[in-house]
């Protein structure tokens, strides 16, 4: 399928602006291009009856979060976000419109939490702090009106591999079952296989393979194990009990072949899973929901899917 013309309208615009690639960039530098774009988006229009930061102790000290709250009666469902850009990029204000619509639209709490980046703190850290927010949420649930028997997980990109992986943690080491996990074009694996997809879409759709490699230096640094189930969430030995998930790939994006992958393993593990290709578009569309009709379908299944899973 070709590309959708309002993706192929902003590839354009970025084209005619120029700049480095990201893989061409400091972290500094891209992390003030990344800003800016996001942040100058239209936001989100969704109601809300409050919004709050806080912080919650973690293993490299207090992480900050924000609690994002519905209009209603509680005690609501949580969804506990993270943020995407490769380890690297974003924080809570990159993300606040996309938690602000998550939030009002399925009527759930939202807990963006902004974990520690690389390369000033390589892996394992993001994973650990992303871990630790959500046994926070599990334990502390009702200090934020919210329902620790429907506490979910979610994220985009790198924040998607955060989401699986702690879905697959609390299961193992705190015997946690999660509601839910969303996971928005995941990375899924750092072990060095090559999907077609990361072949043939590394060049010309916003994200490309060699920035995929600059992430991952950064984040792993020059000695590490992309075989660890902590990077690598689809090379994990056993799947079953896993929270139902939904799966979000885009057509022309490199992730799109690992994302569909774990989703599939997650489905031959019996977890009950929503795999959604979104033909036409690119990385990052969730988080253009507001001037972007593909980014708005895949808000509005999202925000579907955590309705129907988390029963608001």
């Amino acid at each position: 399928m070709p590309l959708h013309p309002q993706v192929e309208g902003l590839l354009n615009q970025i084209a005619a602006a120029g700049g480095k690639p990201t893989n061409a960039m400091t972290p500094e530098e891209c992390r003030a291009v990344f800003d800016g774009i996001f942040v100058s988006l239209p936001p989100s229009q969704a109601k809300l009856a409050g919004v709050a930061d806080r912080e919650v102790p973690g293993p490299g000290g207090q992480i900050n979060t924000r609690v994002y709250t519905p209009e209603g009666d509680g005690p609501f469902p949580a969804l506990v976000f993270f943020h995407g850009g490769g380890f690297v990029l974003g924080d809570l204000e990159s993300h606040d419109s996309v938690c602000r619509e998550l939030s009002g639209g399925a009527n759930v709490i939202v807990v963006a939490t902004d974990y520690r980046r690389s390369p000033e703190h390589r892996f394992p850290a993001a994973a650990d702090d992303c871990i630790a927010v959500t046994r926070w949420v599990v334990k502390n649930a009702a200090q934020i009106d919210g329902d620790a028997q429907r506490v979910a997980v979610g994220g985009d990109s790198a924040g998607g591999n955060l989401a699986a992986v702690v879905s697959q943690q609390l299961r193992d080491q705190d015997r946690i079952n999660l509601a839910a996990q969303l996971l928005i074009y995941p990375v899924t694996r750092f072990d060095g296989v090559v999907t077609k997809s990361m072949t043939d879409n590394a060049a010309g759709y916003l994200l490309q393979r060699d920035d995929m490699d600059w992430f991952r230096s950064h984040y792993l640094g020059p000695d590490f194990d992309g075989k660890d189930v902590r990077i690598s969430p689809i090379l994990a030995k056993d799947l079953t009990g896993l929270p139902p998930a939904l799966v979000q790939t885009c057509e022309f994006d490199p992730l799109r072949d690992e994302g569909e992958d774990y989703g599939n393993a997650l489905k031959a593990a019996g977890v009950p899973t929503v795999i959604s290709r979104y033909d036409g578009s690119i990385h990052a569309a969730f988080s253009f929901f507001t001037i972007m009709e593909p980014g708005r379908r895949m808000m509005d299944e999202a925000i579907r899917w955590l309705r129907e899973t988390l029963r608001t």
